[in-house]
C-alpha cells in the first residue's frame, strides 16, 4: 500500500497526442503515481487517431502507475473535446476518430449555421456558433463524404466517452463534453431534436448525459486494466472542464491555455450566448457555464517555426515590425479555416530570433482578442491570468503573454491539470465534495505571480493591421477559392 493518508482515485487525460494517468491522494492531492503513453495523429488534409490507440494507451500508462492504480477507488477521465467516435455495432470503430483540429467539415459548418437559424439563432439555442472544429460538422461531413460508414455506424461518442464505456460497459457522456458538439441544447440541456434530424443522426446512437455529481458506473468484469470490478467511474468531462476542475476555479477567474490549442476560458454563472461564434458558450462539469475561445495553432505552431528557423524555442529576440500569423492549421479564433501562415514586413535587417518571436506574438495576439469577449463584465480586469498548458513553463511564452497582456501572469505549481481535475472529479464520488472544492483544497493553483508589464498596444495594433488587411487572402486560402 502506497503511503497515503486517504482512500486513492485515478484521474487520466486523454488528448491529442498522448494518455496520461495520475493516481491521488484524495486527503492530500498528493500525485502518488503517474504514468503516460503516445497516441499517433495523421498528417495531410485531415487529423485523424484510431480510438483503440487510446485505450491502449490508457493501459500502458496505469501499468507505469503500478499497484497505486489498483488500490484506486473511482477513476474519472477527461478528454479532448469534439473528436467524432463511430462505433459498430459490436462497439468497435467503424473508422479512425476525425479530431478536434480537422477541418475538413468548414463548408460543412458554413451550410449548417445558415440553414438553421444563422449565428444568433445557433448561440440563443447550443450557446455556440459551430465552426469546423465542432461535433455536428464532422459528422455532417462524414454524411457526405463516406455514407458507408454513417449507415454502419451504431453509436455515436466523444474520446472520453469512449474510454468510459470500456470501464462500465454503458454509454455515457457529461454536460461539459456534450455542449461541445452543436447537437446538445443549451437551455435545455438535452439533445437538440432539430439540428440531430437535419444532420440525419438518430439520437439512439448517442450515450446518456450524466448529472454533475452522478456516477456514470462501476467498472465491470471484462477489461484489461488493474482496476477492481466496481471501482466507481465518475462522469469525465471535456479537456477544459476538466482543467477548470483542477484549478478549483470560481466564477471570473480568467485562464490561458498553451498547448497544441491555446484557449482562454473562465467560469460564469450566466449562460453564453456569443452570435459572432468567437466564444464557444459551453458547460462546466458542474453546473455553471464555462464560455471559452479556442485556437487552433499554439505551442506546435511555434515550435514548428523554430525548427524551420533552425532555432531552439526560446531563441527569441526583441520584437521587430515584421509580422508573422502562425495559422499553420487553419485558424478556428479568428474564424479563417483555409488559411495558412503568413510573414509580412520581412526585411533585410530582420533576424531569425525576431522572426521567432513574432510567430510568438501572433500566437498570443489571437488568444488575448477573445478574452474580453469570454470574460463578464464584471470580472476583475487587473486579476491575474492564470497560465496553465505545456507551454505555460517557457520563459518566452510568459514574457509575451505579458508584454501583450500588461496583467500580472499566475503559473501553477501544479502539472497535468486536466488529469487532476478528473482526479478532482472522482474524489467527488467518495467524498460528496464539490470537485473544484477538492481541488482547492489541494491548493492546485498555487504558484509564482509575474507582475504586470506596460502593454506592448503597438504590436497589438500591427498585428490586427495585418490581420484586417491580409482577410481576403487568408480566407481563400491554399485552394484559391
Amino acid at each position: 500500500m502506497s503511503a497515503a493518508e486517504g482512500p486513492l482515485v485515478v484521474g487520466v487525460d486523454t488528448s491529442t497526442q498522448s494518455t496520461k494517468a495520475l493516481v491521488v491522494d484524495v486527503a492530500t492531492g498528493q500525485v502518488v503515481a503517474s504514468g503516460q503513453a503516445p497516441h499517433t495523429v495523421s498528417t495531410g488534409a485531415g487529423r485523424e487517431s484510431d480510438p483503440r490507440q487510446w485505450w491502449d494507451a490508457l493501459r500502458e500508462a496505469l501499468r507505469q502507475c503500478g499497484e497505486a492504480a489498483h488500490e484506486a477507488a473511482a477513476v474519472s477521465i477527461g478528454g479532448q473535446q469534439h473528436g467524432l467516435v463511430t462505433l459498430d455495432e459490436r462497439g468497435e470503430p467503424v473508422r479512425p476518430a476525425l479530431l478536434w483540429n480537422d477541418v475538413r467539415s468548414a463548408p460543412q459548418a458554413r451550410r449548417l449555421v445558415d440553414e438553421l437559424g444563422g449565428p444568433k439563432g445557433w448561440a440563443e439555442r447550443t450557446g455556440s456558433v459551430p465552426g469546423a472544429s465542432f461535433t455536428v460538422t464532422k459528422w455532417a461531413w462524414l454524411a457526405e463524404h463516406e455514407p458507408e460508414a454513417v449507415r454502419a455506424t451504431k453509436a455515436v461518442r466523444l474520446p472520453h466517452d469512449y474510454l468510459t464505456e470500456r470501464l462500465t460497459g454503458q454509454g455515457t457522456t457529461d454536460r461539459g463534453d456534450a455542449s461541445g458538439t452543436g447537437w446538445w441544447a443549451a437551455g435545455s440541456e438535452s439533445y437538440d431534436e432539430e439540428t440531430l434530424a437535419r444532420v440525419g443522426l438518430d439520437p439512439a446512437l448517442l450515450p446518456r448525459v450524466v448529472r454533475p455529481g452522478e456516477v456514470a458506473g462501476t467498472v465491470r468484469d471484462s477489461h484489461d486494466l488493474p482496476f477492481s470490478k466496481g471501482t466507481l467511474v465518475a462522469p469525465g468531462t471535456g479537456d477544459n472542464a476538466a482543467a477548470a476542475l483542477g484549478l478549483g476555479l470560481r466564477p471570473g477567474v480568467p485562464v490561458l491555455s498553451l498547448g497544441t490549442s491555446g484557449t482562454v476560458y473562465a467560469v460564469s454563472t450566466r449562460r453564453p450566448a456569443d452570435p459572432t461564434g468567437t466564444v464557444a458558450g459551453f458547460a462546466d462539469a458542474q453546473g455553471d457555464w464555462l464560455p471559452l475561445a479556442c485556437t487552433l495553432n499554439c505551442t506546435l505552431a511555434v515550435d514548428r517555426v523554430a525548427a524551420l528557423l533552425n532555432l531552439d524555442r526560446e531563441a527569441v529576440e526583441p520584437a521587430s515590425d515584421v509580422t508573422l500569423l502562425p495559422y499553420l492549421d487553419g485558424e478556428r479564433t479568428p474564424n479563417l479555416p483555409n488559411a495558412s501562415g503568413l510573414l509580412h514586413g520581412l526585411r533585410h535587417d530582420t533576424t531569425a530570433g525576431q522572426l521567432l518571436q513574432a510567430a510568438y506574438d501572433g500566437a498570443v495576439h489571437a488568444l488575448l482578442g477573445a478574452l474580453d469577449l469570454v470574460l463578464d463584465e464584471d470580472a476583475d480586469r487587473s486579476a491575474p491570468l492564470l497560465l496553465i498548458g505545456g507551454g505555460a513553463r517557457g520563459a518566452a511564452w510568459q514574457q509575451t503573454v505579458r508584454r501583450l497582456s500588461g496583467r500580472p501572469v499566475q503559473i501553477p505549481e501544479a502539472k497535468e491539470l486536466v488529469a487532476l481535475g478528473a482526479a478532482a472529479q472522482a474524489a467527488g464520488l467518495l467524498t460528496g465534495e464539490d470537485p473544484a472544492a477538492v481541488a482547492r483544497r489541494w491548493n492546485t493553483a498555487a504558484g509564482p505571480v509575474l507582475d504586470a508589464v506596460e502593454r506592448d498596444d503597438a504590436t497589438l495594433a500591427r498585428i490586427s493591421g495585418v490581420l484586417s488587411d491580409a482577410a481576403p487572402l487568408l480566407e481563400r486560402g491554399d485552394d484559391g477559392r
